[in-house]
């Protein structure tokens, strides 16, 4: 049966995306018109088929092949080719060194207690000891150092030091919201280029070099091309530094919004951590209410809104509606949001309930149901790696602090290269004890 969606408009769907408030908003209104299943068109890709029912999306699982167009513009970022839209056969390889050492446990333990002091460094800055103070830019100040625990990861902490996350930062957004060849995102391009060199030589240097336990030892000791390690090194730091603090900044968002929850998140840290201002890497496995918050945060405000893929073979699939057949060469999108808002399997969508998390609850549902760190073969390798980094960033925060909304300022979601918050989340800080 034919794929219902909207009139095919002149200008290719620009308008159509722009009227809804963006494409975000857009996907959901597609589906809430259309069903699980939607053709629509999508700017750079011509039609697509949108997909938000999860057991139709496990369908597509399998597929490798992403459009190339619609990962045009990490371009800048490789100079051994896009990344994200290897084939399948050089992917695979690639994939694997990646998740050996990202998805790694003891790559994890290692780095541990780096992250620890990272965190509570930014915490001190924050600590008044006072009854308040002037509000936290969470966004600016979350991705920050969320870069640096990324740097800490790849390089280890003396030579993370040397890096200036802040200029690392700007660099990324000069590069992906100026116009490739601009003087100003050029500068910014090669800073970060200059700064992946240089910590990759220090990296090779150390007595370290060949440790595969971390990112750049796994890619020394990999049959990679310099340009490749380089490629994916600054690939790595930019999807790292930007998904990991925005979950974190959307879930203290959340929580100063539902202060019962984070009374609750409270005694559970107290509860496990006893007097100690930040939990040991076993500890994490125990704080499973605080498990539970982020992960609803990330249903609600999933970090990377979108995925998509290129079928190679004619597929069909089976929806609720009928069965619909799927030319070779089809963009499938994932609107990842959609999906986590989808009323048949998430009752009541928009409301903020941890409790959809309990194991019984996740038992009970497909496991495509929700998808922050997308599906199949392209999935996020470093997953694990940004929960481990989320969970404990908001261990200590939520230890020590309290945190309200900023009375008046419109907290307002946008698609980026994530699903950022337009003028970002201020919040006011207080300590706990002091609150």
């Amino acid at each position: 049966m034919p794929i219902p969606g909207p009139a095919l408009r002149d200008d290719g769907g620009v308008g159509a995306i722009s009227d809804a408030g963006g494409l975000h908003l857009y996907q959901l209104w597609l589906h809430a018109e259309y069903g699980g299943v939607v053709r629509f068109q999508l700017p750079g890709a011509g039609v697509a088929v949108s997909v938000s029912d999860p057991l139709v999306l496990e369908q597509t699982a399998r597929v490798n092949e992403r459009p190339a167009s619609l990962f045009a513009f990490l371009e800048p970022f490789c100079e051994a080719g896009n990344l994200q839209v290897i084939g399948a056969e050089e992917h695979a390889p690639w994939r694997r060194v990646l998740l050996e050492t990202l998805a790694g446990r003891p790559s994890h333990e290692r780095h541990f207690g780096e992250f620890v002091s990272l965190v509570e460094g930014l915490a001190e800055r924050w600590d008044v000891g006072g009854a308040g103070r002037s509000a936290v830019l969470l966004q600016k100040e979350l991705t920050a150092l969320s870069l640096r625990m990324i740097c800490a990861y790849a390089l280890g902490g003396a030579s993370s030091a040397a890096v200036d996350a802040e200029k690392v930062v700007d660099a990324f957004e000069v590069v992906l919201s100026e116009d490739d060849g601009t003087t100003r995102a050029s500068l910014a391009l090669d800073h970060l280029r200059s700064t992946v060199d240089r910590v990759i030589a220090a990296r090779e240097e150390s007595d370290q070099g060949a440790d595969r336990s971390d990112l750049i030892g796994a890619l020394l000791t990999a049959d990679t091309s310099p340009a490749r390690i380089r490629d994916t090194v600054m690939v790595i730091m930019l999807a790292a530094h930007h998904t990991t603090g925005v979950a974190v900044s959307w879930t203290l968002h959340l929580l100063g919004r539902h202060p019962e929850v984070a009374e609750r998140v409270a005694a559970e840290l107290d509860r496990v951590l006893g007097d100690r201002s930040a939990p040991d890497y076993g500890d994490l496995r125990e704080l499973t209410y605080l498990d539970m918050v982020l992960k609803e945060s990330m249903r609600l405000y999933p970090p990377g809104p979108y995925g998509a893929r290129e079928t190679t073979e004619d597929m069909v699939l089976d929806g609720a509606d009928g069965t619909y057949e799927i030319p070779a060469g089809t963009t499938v999108f994932y609107p990842f949001w959609a999906v986590h808002m989808n009323p048949d399997h998430w009752p009541e969508p928009e409301r903020f309930r941890p409790e959809r998390f309990t194991p019984e609850a996740v038992a009970e549902r497909s496991r495509f149901a929700y998808v922050p760190f997308g599906l199949g073969p392209r999935s996020c390798e470093g997953a694990g790696l940004a929960m481990v980094e989320a969970q404990l960033t908001l261990a200590v925060l939520l230890k020590r602090f309290r945190f309200r909304p900023v009375e008046g300022h419109e907290v307002t979601p946008v698609e980026r290269f994530v699903l950022w918050a337009a003028d970002d989340i201020p919040m006011v800080v207080t300590p706990r004890d002091g609150a």
